[in-house]
């Protein structure tokens, strides 16, 4: 029998993860769910068909073990990338902060489709993929957070 694994088997341990069917991007939107980042750090490499932006991750996964609130950079990457395309975005201004809320898979034909990362005040980044592969990795040690709380989205 396999059991699913839970936050606390990370050990406080940099997450990598990825995310190759919707099921597994569910798990990557939660874990990236608040994270924030300036508009400056997205970049759309064209040619190797990849999206990648460079969040402040808020660790969840920490929380409740150390009592205090921890952001982390990581990398979120989006692979086989046709074509991108942002609503309410305004790009390559590092003074304008974009806060992640979800991340979504709308599906085509076969394996392709598109990969939506939704932004809070209405902002949309849409990723048209040729097929769905999404990574999640901490590329920096924990740090606390400035505000030292967890966003509250209001019960």
């Amino acid at each position: 029998m396999t059991e699913d694994a839970r936050f606390e088997d990370a050990g406080g341990r940099p997450i990598y993860l990825g995310a190759m069917d919707p099921d597994d991007l569910s798990v990557l939107s939660a874990l990236a769910q608040d994270a924030v980042l300036p508009s400056s750090e997205m970049r759309w490499l064209k040619g190797e068909r990849r999206l990648v932006l460079l969040v402040n991750r808020l660790r969840r996964e920490e929380e409740t073990a150390r009592g205090g609130v921890e952001r982390v950079r990581a990398l979120l990457v989006i692979d086989h990338a046709v074509r991108v395309a942002s609503q309410g975005v305004t790009r390559g201004d590092p003074d304008t902060i974009l806060q992640i809320l979800s991340i979504a898979f709308d599906p085509g034909e076969d394996a392709a489709g598109a990969v939506e990362i939704t932004l809070a005040g209405d902002g949309l980044i849409r990723a048209e993929v040729e097929a769905l592969e999404v990574t999640l990795k901490d590329v920096t040690r924990p740090y606390a957070a400035v505000s030292g709380k967890a966003p509250d989205h209001g019960a």
